[in-house]
């Protein structure tokens, strides 16, 4: 029997790595097994299945040595890409199944494609093939359904979505939780919440996607106190609900709530949480948002395998909270002492770290570097801080020039940037054409007068300044308040500029 092969028995025992992988493949092909099908099936599942001997280039090329591809590989090959960052090459090897292959797709083939569809946002195609399961009387089969609920929720077709969700009165709480989820990333969060409050069964996944869902659209407060609920009936968060919630954390500035989710992510079981890339990033980043640079720069000193993310937040962090120099050298450090090479991230990092300092010869050489050492291209955004540093320190001429040579069109940031230092400077002239530009860039009419009046009255002209007020009052415009959040023994505060205290959470 081929499962009998001792070389075949080691991929469960000792085939950790797709270094691993090979060595068994090449025992296969030694004694003539690899024209076996059942033998190399078993290699291609392992090496397309998600893990640590994962590598999609090589059992691709495993799948197209085999002659006759039997139902499992094909499924095995298009779930292997569907569940990648190249799900286009999952819709292919569809393609290719239907058009050159003797076999029918079964069952177990359609979830993969759905999924493929889903993350390339491709609704509309997506839809024809559910013509087909129509055809071939798969429509009532749990995991094709709940696929191509899953599918239009998540591209915003919500009528599709609604009428196949509404079609079986025993719905899952996955078709539950897709429907939870496709309406909190389209910004309908209060729809989401009435929809996730009607679930007969709510599993952890019901929560942990209401969750991300408050955080997805600004709701923290709200994310916090469901986030206290959800403990409160003991129900285990996962490690994206930790991220979303350190996320929520760090806008709100509630660094004791995120002291106690970092805690919880080291006293965690989940495998090597504490040791998550993007999980150790958020704990940084939510230490750097609250204040606390020394525990920030504890835990990012502390990890052993320092991911570009997490140096990133660390260089933003301090840029951001006053420690500029030290900024400007962690990125030092980050050239010459790690393996990695900054990348556009990086640079918005330093440039801010000019910005706050006022270093437009910093700012100037960064960018200069950028371009030319690692072949970066200025986004908006490094053109943003450019402009709002050479602002800073009075230099609105080449401030102006700079947005003149932008390859884009500058957004409301950038003018409103200008117009800011314009005030500053008492420079009339060129706020006049940045307030313009900021009339016409920006929905948001109120801040080019408001800021307009200030450069007026500034320059002693109270007449012209007086003028831009009057035509707020004429549009019917009011100055939005200014609104911050503050944390005392554990619950977040908001307070409103002229309002009073609004207790949250």
């Amino acid at each position: 029997m081929i499962a009998d092969q001792p070389f075949l028995s080691l991929l469960e025992t000792n085939c950790h790595t797709i270094k691993d992988l090979t060595k068994i493949h090449a025992q296969l092909i030694k004694t003539g097994l690899a024209k076996d099908t059942i033998a190399v099936s078993r290699i291609l599942a392992f090496c397309a299945a998600p893990g640590p001997a994962r590598d999609l280039d090589y059992a691709f090329s495993v799948f197209s040595h085999i002659e006759k591809p039997n139902l499992f590989t094909w499924n095995t090959i298009i779930r292997g890409f569907c569940q990648s960052s190249h799900p286009h090459v999952a819709i292919s090897l569809f393609v290719d199944m239907l058009t050159n292959s003797t076999l029918e797709p079964e069952n177990l083939t359609y979830p993969s494609v759905f999924k493929a569809y889903t993350q390339l946002g491709l609704a509309g195609d997506g839809a024809q093939l559910h013509g087909r399961i129509i055809k071939l009387g798969f429509e009532h089969d749990p995991f094709i359904r709940n696929s191509i609920i899953h599918m239009y929720a998540d591209c915003g077709l919500f009528g599709s979505a609604r009428k196949l969700f509404d079609e079986d009165e025993d719905t899952d709480v996955v078709a539950w939780n897709s429907m939870v989820m496709g309406l909190a990333k389209c910004g309908e969060v209060d729809e989401s919440w009435r929809l996730f409050c009607k679930i007969p069964c709510r599993n952890d996944i019901s929560w942990n996607t209401m969750i991300s869902g408050y955080v997805r659209n600004g709701k923290w407060v709200d994310a916090l106190s469901l986030f206290a609920e959800m403990q409160q009936r003991q129900i285990r968060p996962s490690e994206f609900t930790l991220v979303s919630m350190l996320n929520a954390c760090a806008k709100l500035g509630a660094l004791e709530q995120g002291k106690w989710i970092h805690r919880y992510i080291k006293k965690s079981d989940i495998n090597n949480i504490d040791r998550n890339t993007i999980v150790v990033t958020a704990i940084i980043d939510m230490y750097c948002k609250c204040g606390d640079i020394k525990t920030a720069r504890e835990v990012f000193e502390s990890t052993p395998q320092k991911a570009l993310s997490g140096w990133n937040s660390m260089i933003l962090g301090l840029a951001t909270n006053g420690f500029e120099e030290e900024a400007f050298q962690l990125f030092t450090e980050l050239e010459q002492s790690s393996n990695l090479n900054p990348d556009s991230v990086s640079f918005i990092g330093v440039l801010t770290a000019s910005n706050h300092s006022v270093r437009v010869d910093k700012a100037r050489e960064y960018f200069k570097v950028m371009k030319e050492t690692y072949g970066i291209e200025p986004t908006i955004k490094h053109y943003g801080c450019l402009v709002d540093v050479l602002g800073r320190a009075g230099l609105i001429e080449q401030a102006a020039e700079v947005i003149k040579s932008m390859p884009m069109k500058p957004d409301a940031i950038i003018w409103g940037s200008l117009l800011s230092a314009c005030r500053r400077c008492r420079d009339v002239g060129v706020a006049e054409l940045a307030a313009r530009n900021l009339l016409l860039a920006g929905p948001d009419e109120t801040s080019a007068h408001v800021l307009m009046s200030n450069v007026y009255a500034a320059s002693g002209d109270f007449k012209k300044a007086v003028n831009e007020r009057t035509k707020m009052k004429k549009k019917k415009m009011e100055k939005q308040p200014g609104c911050s959040f503050i944390e005392v023994d554990g619950e977040v505060h908001e307070f409103l500029s002229g309002g009073d205290l609004g207790y949250y959470y």
